[in-house]
């Protein structure tokens, strides 16, 4: 762990050549959430039920008992390593992270997140370290390269990177506005030496308060299913999940249709829907 001074931190949109940096934090903080994703839908009664009748099928093939249990386990699981990137994406959206990531930072580059710790520390900021450009040829290995249209452009949402001294610590992305005043926080990432220092508080309080400022009256965020820290994380924000009430509205029932969580192979959900109203 490294110590982090978070009225150092600057929360800006993130821009061309940020693109690998982050694609690098997001198959970080990744790592290892899509195998518990795909444990908890290969361990679902009725998936277990299908494997179990083609283990049977095929144990008529095979002679061997172990090899007819043990094949339809990993077709399955290959399945689900192929498909499973592109039909989660970004957590709430059916877009693809490296999609949301390559035209995202065309859009329009509003002011950064306003960093709360500066105004208590009285502190500013430290001066960016110059960072590496990116030349021809490192762009044609970019998705920079390709033809964004503007209906995708739009789509695109936005992604906001915490920097600290030049080196880039955490991304947050949150999606373009589709619903009026509801605001929905599709991925919040930070680096393995920044964890556990505030920087994911201060990245969802920070937008929470640009978003409350902008008319927005609620915020959603989907968790994966696995996942009991983004959770106890989100808990601790002031959000709660869908169904938690016990006294449901109306306009709540309405709401759970509206922003349903997302769902994977034989429609099992594979996400948690979060809300917190601003």
């Amino acid at each position: 762990m490294v110590r982090l001074e978070l009225d150092q931190v600057v929360m800006r949109r993130m821009k061309e050549d940020d693109i690998e940096m982050v694609k690098a934090l997001i198959k970080e903080g990744c790592e290892g959430t899509e195998n518990r994703l795909i444990l908890h839908v290969v361990t679902r009664p009725l998936c277990l039920f299908i494997l179990a009748v083609c283990s049977s099928m095929l144990r008529c093939l095979v002679h061997s008992f172990i090899l007819a249990l043990a094949i339809p386990v990993f077709l399955l699981i290959i399945f689900l390593k192929i498909t499973m990137p592109r039909s989660t994406g970004v957590l709430g959206s059916s877009r693809p992270s490296w999609d949301y990531v390559g035209s995202s930072y065309r859009g329009t580059q509003d002011e950064p997140l306003l960093n709360p710790y500066c105004r208590i520390s009285g502190k500013t900021p430290g001066t960016r370290k110059p960072r590496r450009r990116i030349t021809p040829k490192d762009k044609d290995k970019d998705l920079s390269t390709e033809n964004v249209t503007p209906e995708r452009e739009r789509e695109a949402g936005q992604v906001w990177v915490s920097e600290c001294d030049g080196e880039i610590l955490g991304c947050i992305f949150r999606e373009s506005e589709k619903r009026a005043n509801v605001r929905r926080i599709c991925r919040l990432v930070t680096g393995c030496w920044y964890r556990r220092e505030g920087l994911g508080r201060l990245f969802v309080q920070s937008l929470e308060r640009r978003e409350r400022e902008a008319g927005a009256h609620r915020v959603y965020t989907h968790v994966p299913y696995p996942s009991k820290l983004g959770e106890a994380f989100f808990r601790k924000l002031g959000y709660q999940q869908f169904g938690e009430g016990t006294d449901e509205k109306e306009d709540e029932e309405e709401e759970r249709k509206l922003e349903p969580p997302q769902r994977g192979f034989l429609g099992y959900p594979i996400t948690k829907v979060f809300f917190k109203d601003l």
